[in-house]
């Protein structure tokens, strides 16, 4: 089966024995609008905060992402499946500053996990996804720590992140933000963050 993405340059790569080729590609905001609406329209995915939205509308929203300098979107690709919308960000360019004590190099991550399909919901499958992930955000962009905002009521991502390494940090209410292209309603999220060297020492 060809890879409908193969023409596409990665921001990163990496082969994983027994897992294969991960892509983290830079998030093409028309082109990928159909797979990451189905995936942020599913009800598991409400705390994404993008339920209802069209077609064109979750377009718009990343389309004027791709204006910003401090937050970027990304489609991460294995072995030629869209298999996670990946979204990083400049701490103190984001609302999530107003509740913690940013430190240099720190970078904020947000991660939607695709459906599970074919391997996808098999023991390791997300560790090694999240390793892959890590290792552009901590080595290929030269930062010493991730930090993630999981809504509290969100267990699942709080509980995979925690087991992941992530340590837990306090729980904050992060503001609401009305922008003329996104409205971010305010927000109680569980603070986690991850160290470089807790993944990668030395």
């Amino acid at each position: 089966m060809s890879d409908p993405y193969a023409s596409r340059a990665p921001v990163h790569e990496q082969v994983i024995e027994g897992f294969g080729t991960v892509r983290v590609l830079p998030l093409d905001a028309r082109a990928d609008a159909a797979v990451i609406h189905r995936w942020v329209s599913e009800d598991r995915a409400v705390f994404w905060g993008m339920n209802g939205l069209t077609e064109q509308q979750v377009a718009e929203v990343y389309a004027h992402m791709a204006t910003l300098d401090t937050h970027h979107a990304f489609l991460v690709v294995r072995e030629g499946a869209p298999v996670a919308l990946l979204q990083t960000y400049e701490p103190e360019a984001d609302r999530v500053s107003e509740c913690y004590e940013v430190r240099p190099g720190d970078i904020g991550v947000h991660l939607l996990l695709a459906p599970a399909g074919p391997g996808g919901g098999q023991p390791g499958w997300t560790a090694r996804l999240v390793t892959v992930i890590a290792g552009y955000v901590l080595l290929g962009l030269d930062r010493r720590r991730v930090v993630v905002d999981p809504d509290v009521r969100n267990e699942k991502a709080v509980t995979r992140f925690l087991e992941l390494g992530f340590a837990r940090g306090p729980v904050v209410v992060l503001p609401e933000i009305d922008l003329p292209d996104v409205y971010l309603p305010e927000k109680k999220a569980q603070l986690a963050f991850l160290d470089r060297e807790i993944l990668f020492p030395g």
